[in-house]
């Protein structure tokens, strides 16, 4: 196991984080991935950076949701600042206690919660697209997250080594090639103008005229897997069924329906959960979409209830609601950014009028 972890954190700080000597990193985890914490402070020092951590205690999420008052909710850390505008990297290694602490947490207090990272989120994502700013999200299995999948401990390593490709003879070469496969999906949605998402729930057509699809190849989420972009704001157009529940700051709300006309949602449903969705729509750019994506990864054959695995399921797309990513040209603002997943087996995708996807693949 303590083989694995170096392992993991030899493709953390060498191919994700492609540390170089005088970069100061922050990392953002728990004490629970000590395990892996440790070789990657290793690898970050013997790679010639400087690190800081900001290690979470248990609860630590759920005491500020009960206890701040709204002028504490909307304060921005004044070291937060300073991290997002001038550090070269953010490592955040996901290590949950508990991924049902904020359940009970109001709906109100939720979106509030989201609206004070705006500020943040806005430099983090000017920053990313202009290639200041490297940043990877990755997970360390913990019990919490193995029993919300419905695993054994034992068998969630297994299932986030395999997702990793730890267990490849060189994990790095590997990441290589998944880069290179996905790159004739990338040339071909690049010349697309319009592209339409359909199977037996869903009918859902966009521009993505002007815009750049970008091949996700495990440097900003390990795992990865997927080809990405965004949506002409107002070009999106029908009604989609997102058949995986979405996940909202620990809260599921399922079945979730949507129709949207010029860009805008304008109707939603969901069998559960339908409160919540309907504060998160209340937010400001919830109503439009940031993303349009499309997962390439067979190896994560799951839902998992964890979006870092569960949107780059080969058979899948995903939609997001919220701000977009600015390297694709997108131009959506919002607090939030949202992920949706829908199942694709048995429907298709189509590139100006011509099928480049069948029940879960390209066939260009």
């Amino acid at each position: 196991m303590n083989s694995l972890y170096e392992r993991y954190a030899d493709l953390l700080v060498r191919y994700c984080l492609r540390a170089q000597p005088g970069d100061r990193v922050s990392i953002r985890s728990s004490y629970l991935a000590e395990p892996l914490l440790a070789p990657v402070y290793r690898g970050l020092t013997l790679a010639g950076a400087h690190y800081d951590a900001k290690i979470a205690i248990r609860d630590e999420d759920r005491i500020f949701a009960e206890c701040a008052s709204d002028q504490q909710i909307g304060e921005i850390s004044p070291l937060e600042r300073i991290i997002y505008e001038s550090y070269d990297a953010i490592l955040t290694i996901r290590a949950p206690f508990n991924l049902k602490n904020m359940q009970s947490i109001p709906a109100e207090t939720k979106k509030k919660l989201g609206e004070a990272k705006g500020e943040l989120h806005d430099i983090f994502s000017s920053r990313s697209a202009n290639g200041s700013l490297r940043w990877t999200l990755c997970e360390f299995p913990t019990d919490a997250a193995a029993q919300e999948c419905g695993m054994s401990l034992g068998e969630y390593e297994q299932f986030v080594f395999g997702a990793c490709r730890l267990f490849d003879h060189d994990p790095v070469a590997a990441w290589n090639r998944v880069r290179e496969n996905q790159q004739a999906a990338v040339y071909r949605l690049d010349r697309a103008t319009a592209v339409r998402f359909v199977n037996d729930d869903s009918d859902i057509t966009f521009s993505v005229k002007g815009r750049k699809w970008i091949n996700s190849d495990g440097r900003r989420n390990m795992p990865s897997g997927e080809v990405f972009s965004s949506p002409v704001e107002d070009s999106v157009n029908g009604h989609i069924l997102f058949s995986y529940p979405g996940i909202y700051m620990g809260e599921e709300i399922e079945d979730i329906r949507l129709e949207v006309k010029n860009g805008l949602v304008i109707s939603w449903s969901a069998s559960r959960g339908k409160e919540l969705l309907d504060r998160i729509m209340q937010i400001e750019g919830a109503r439009r979409f940031g993303e349009c994506a499309i997962g390439t990864n067979d190896g994560i054959s799951r839902f998992t209830k964890n979006m870092l695995f569960d949107e780059k399921m080969g058979g899948t797309v995903h939609m997001a609601l919220g701000s977009t990513y600015k390297e694709t040209g997108g131009l959506n603002q919002s607090p939030i950014h949202w992920d949706l997943l829908a199942d694709m087996n048995a429907g298709g995708i189509f590139a100006d009028g011509t099928c480049i996807y069948r029940n879960g693949h390209f066939i260009f």
